[in-house]
This record gives C-alpha cells, sequence and structure tokens, in this order.
C-alpha cells in the first residue's frame, strides 16, 4: 500500500465533504431535492433531476473514489444494486470468469439472473492464479473476484490475476468488501473496477443499505454513468449522507475491529469444540504470505467449524448475547451467522460442500466492543 494509514485515515473525514460554501456547514447538507430550477431550458447549474445528480451523493461518490486512489466514483441503492449495474454494462454473449467462493447474492445474480440474458459465467478457485487463464475465453469480458472471500476468507493474488486479465483484454473487478480501502487497495494492486456493499465496513453502523463502483477507467465510468441514470438503482441523499458519516470514522473503526479479531482467532484456535479456525492471518491459512504483501492487517471477519455439526451451531448461534445472530457484516456491533442457511443458502448444497461451507461453519463479524466481553460471550455460548 503506498498511501500510509495516516494519511487515509486523514481522508475519511475530508475527502468529499467540504465545507457547504453558503453556510459554511461542515458537514455536506442532505439534499431532499427531485429536481433542480433551470436558468433556461438546458441550462443549469450541474444538476437537473435527482435519479441522474444529488449534491450528497456527489459528495459520496467523491469520498469513495478518494479512498480507493480512484477517479471516478458511482454510488448505488445496495450492493446487489452496484453489482447489477457494472454487469449491465455487458451485453448477450459475453463471459464472465468469477471466483468461486463469493457472497451468495452475487452468484445468484450471476448463475441466475444475468444468465438468462445470455450472460454466461464460469466460477473458479481464483486463489489460484493459475486457475484463471485455462477458464478465459475468447468473449471474456470480465474477471470478477472478491479478496478475502465469504464466507471462506480465501485470498487472490489481486496483481497476478491483473497481469493475466489484461493480457486477455479483460477488465479485473474486485469487491473489497471485506478489506475496505483501509486494508488493501485494489486500484493501486491493478485492478480496474472495484466493488463495495457500502453497507458493510464503510457504512458501519447497520443503518443504512448502499452500494459503489469506483474506477480508473474513462470509457467505464462512462458506461456506468449512463446505466446509473438509465437504470436508475441510486441511493436516496439521506443513505448517502449516513455513509458519508460512518466514512469518518471508518480507519479507528477498522483498527478495532482487527484488534479485537486477533484476540478472538487466539482465543478460537485453543478451543477443544473448535474444529478448525479460518482467518488470512493464522500461519495455517492458505494465503498467509499473501496476505502480508496485499493487506494492512487480515480483517475483522473470522470462519470456524464448531463440533457437532448443524445442531451444535445452531444452538451456538442461539447462545450468544453480545454477538447477535443477523445477516450482514461489517457494522460496530458483533454479528453471528449460518453461512449454509443464512448468506449462502441460495448457493447449491454440492457447491457449498465443494467449497467447505459445511453445516458446521459459523462466521463471526467482529465489532468494537470490549475484547474481554466478546470473549466472555464466546465462552458461555460453548458452555450451553
Amino acid at each position: 500500500m503506498t498511501e500510509s494509514k495516516n494519511a487515509l485515515a486523514t481522508q475519511c473525514i475530508h475527502a468529499g465533504q467540504e465545507p457547504e460554501p453558503i453556510t459554511g456547514a461542515v458537514m455536506p447538507p442532505v439534499f431532499f431535492s427531485s429536481t433542480y430550477i433551470q436558468e433556461s431550458p438546458g441550462k443549469h447549474k450541474g444538476y437537473e433531476y435527482s435519479r441522474t445528480h444529488n449534491p450528497t451523493r456527489t459528495a459520496l461518490q467523491d469520498s469513495l473514489a478518494a479512498l480507493e486512489g480512484a477517479k471516478h466514483g458511482f454510488a448505488f441503492s445496495s450492493g446487489c444494486g452496484a453489482m447489477s449495474t457494472l454487469l449491465m454494462c455487458l451485453s448477450q454473449g459475453d463471459h464472465v470468469v468469477a471466483g468461486d467462493d463469493l457472497y451468495g447474492g452475487t452468484r445468484r445474480l450471476m448463475a441466475q439472473v444475468f444468465s438468462r440474458f445470455g450472460i454466461e459465467t464460469t466460477f473458479v478457485d481464483l486463489s489460484d492464479v493459475s486457475n484463471l487463464e485455462p477458464a478465459l475465453q475468447k468473449n471474456t469480458k470480465f474477471v470478477w473476484v472478491e479478496t478475502p472471500t465469504n464466507p471462506m476468507l480465501k485470498l487472490s493474488d489481486i496483481k497476478g490475476l491483473a497481469k493475466i486479465t489484461h493480457a486477455h483484454g479483460a477488465a479485473l473487478v474486485v469487491d473489497n468488501t471485506f478489506a475496505t480501502p483501509y486494508l488493501q487497495r485494489p486500484i493501486e494492486l491493478g485492478a480496474d473496477l472495484v466493488v463495495h456493499s457500502t453497507t458493510k465496513y464503510l457504512g458501519g453502523h447497520s443503518d443504512v443499505i448502499g452500494g459503489a463502483v469506483v474506477t480508473n477507467n474513462d470509457q467505464w465510468a462512462e458506461q456506468l454513468a449512463y446505466l446509473t441514470n438509465a437504470v436508475g438503482a441510486v441511493p436516496g441523499p439521506m443513505d448517502c449522507f449516513l455513509v458519508l458519516r460512518g466514512i469518518k470514522t471508518l480507519a479507528a473503526r477498522m483498527e478495532a475491529h482487527c484488534l479485537n479479531a486477533r484476540k478472538i482467532v487466539d482465543f478460537l484456535v485453543e478451543h477443544s469444540k473448535v474444529e478448525k479456525v479460518i482467518f488470512p492471518g493464522l500461519k495455517e491459512h492458505p494465503q498467509y504470505e499473501l496476505c502480508k504483501q496485499q493487506m494492512a492487517h487480515p480483517g475483522g471477519m473470522i470462519s470456524f467449524v464448531i463440533k457437532g455439526g448443524l445442531e451444535a451451531a445452531k444452538r451456538f448461534n442461539e447462545s450468544t448475547q453480545l454477538f447477535r445472530c443477523a445477516e450482514s457484516l461489517g457494522g460496530v456491533e458483533s454479528l453471528i451467522g449460518l453461512p449454509a442457511v443464512m448468506t449462502h443458502a441460495s448457493v447449491p448444497l454440492k457447491v457449498r460442500e465443494n467449497l467447505g461451507i459445511v453445516d458446521g461453519l459459523i462466521r463471526l463479524s467482529i465489532g468494537i466492543e470490549d475484547p474481554i466481553d466478546l470473549l466472555k460471550d464466546l465462552g458461555q455460548a460453548f458452555e450451553r
């Protein structure tokens, strides 16, 4: 990472968030307007209709682009809205190579929705760069990867994938939701487009749904600008304001998430009722060395397999008190989930099994509570 963490912490607070020029308001105002007055037909001050542009959304998009080191940022009404709009840049007959371990909603979009319109996807294990080239086709337009993945926390070599992808004439898309730009900067490593669910760490407070795409490529930006307006999967101004508010504390929160995660990993590794712990910061993790090179910290997400299978995993989820059993991740509060029956229930059973998403796999999103309280909560849940 070429940007120091201190510099990024400053950007989190200031990038795209200039004081409002008329009143001097420190926070960008929430512009609840659907339309804007025009001095004469076609002559306006840069805003005409809020599906196309909104000043609060502009501030958020500028902030997102700055954090990722990109020229162009686009905000959407959800992570799925962001991914759908990006996939609409493709045409019938185009092909996508995607990582095999994706968020269930991403796989569903590709395999069950866009396949109906003649856009086919091949899912391969992109944690091994050598798997990419054999999967590429003449009509491959996107190589799409999450790193770390959801929920198996596999990492992919962004530089290595970018080299092969670009030699083929395709674009590399990196979903950076789990890492955030505080831990990983995909564009600096060669990615063409970066996707986020801003619902997660960027928003950070479990009170908003949103998505984003950023890029340095003017051609992709032109298509995204057109589709943002044409398709209309845009966020409202209050949603943009909430994500902007969350971004201000991103640096402080990510440090706390990561510090707490380390302590909980140490606890889980030693526990007799845990069969396996999955965390990029463990030396046993297959991409441990890559994690040290590519990420500032291993992150705040942990997956582990509890002994006793599905029933034990359900009882554990029901027994935690501070860890709330809920969908989503990346909020200030700690969350616990059972991917096989929650986030990845739409993934076919055989695919889940091949990926290692067994019935006893539990996913933890580590919050910023006192780590002693979190450890006590996990301890009493194991006892129950």
